[in-house]
């Protein structure tokens, strides 16, 4: 039977010693995506922890934090199915108490591209996930590849404060139609649900264009932003093309590079990526 911890001291005595623990964090609303990390989690760890806590420091919009759909009962159902043994669901106190006064940065990534849109998230993400590892103590840690930027993020700091937990990365998991499975999808309306595969179809057309030899970053992102741009539901945020490690942007994806987009579409602002490859053996292109 799955245990919801509420408490840290809770979480510490549902965690038996001498087990490997693998970690998802989550804020709830789980769909696919999400299963598909507790059962790699559960694949590959004696013993899985889900966090489940809406973490208010990472919203810039506070409609947007108290729209997030919330469901502990229907998650709960969706991780145990997964294979899920404890749940930590901590309260705003037992992660912000009083007279909390840290913030984790990642200077060089926090602050470009998603974070350029939305200051101070990626802040808030650092942050409560750098308590999560400290609290879980645990021997992975699972996280989506769709939210890139903020996967390298937490690679980086794990890294750099020395925190044991190893990050997993996992790819993106889509509907059948293409659509980057997101808790937000579930806001679009249907008109905006088919505008919103855009994203996935722009992504797809610049690698097929890469494929044939051009390799110039900048023509390529160019072509990503248009195609996303002729569609009349979608505001374009950005369409970059940068290096897959540090974000930085790059002028050929002859070593790689990644292309990370963001639209509204309505009030519902997605984000998707896909790692670009260079076309093997083809004469470049510029």
């Amino acid at each position: 039977m799955i245990i919801t911890a509420q408490t840290i001291e809770e979480l510490h005595k549902a965690i038996p010693s001498g087990k490997t623990v693998g970690l998802v964090p989550t804020m709830g609303a789980l769909h696919e995506g999400h299963a598909s990390l507790l059962r790699r989690a559960k694949a590959e760890n004696d013993l899985v922890v889900m966090s489940l806590f809406v973490n208010p420091t990472q919203f810039n919009d506070p409609e947007d934090f108290e729209k997030y759909p919330r469901d502990l009962d229907r998650d709960a159902r969706i991780a145990e199915e997964s294979g899920v043994e404890v749940i930590f669901a901590p309260n705003m106190e037992q992660m912000y108490p009083k007279g909390f006064d840290t913030v984790v940065t990642v200077r060089s990534l926090s602050g470009v591209i998603e974070g350029a849109s939305r200051p101070g998230h990626f802040d808030g993400v650092a942050t409560v996930v750098t308590k999560l590892l400290n609290i879980v103590n645990a021997t992975h840690a699972y996280f989506g590849e769709k939210d890139y930027q903020q996967l390298q993020i937490i690679r980086t700091l794990t890294r750099d404060l020395d925190i044991q937990t190893q990050i997993v990365p996992c790819p993106i998991v889509r509907e059948l139609d293409g659509l980057a499975m997101s808790s937000r999808n579930v806001r679009l309306t249907p008109q905006e649900r088919k505008a919103a595969l855009v994203l996935s179809r722009a992504l797809s057309y610049v690698q097929d264009i890469a494929g044939t030899g051009v390799h110039d970053a900048y023509q390529l992102q160019a072509w990503l932003a248009q195609t996303i741009e002729v569609e009349p539901l979608a505001t374009l945020d950005y369409a970059m093309i940068v290096d897959p490690d540090d974000l930085r942007e790059v002028d050929t994806i002859d070593f790689g590079a990644i292309a990370l987009v963001a639209a509204t579409f309505g009030k519902v602002r997605l984000i998707d990526n896909k790692l670009l490859k260079p076309a093997p053996g083809r004469e470049v292109r510029r």
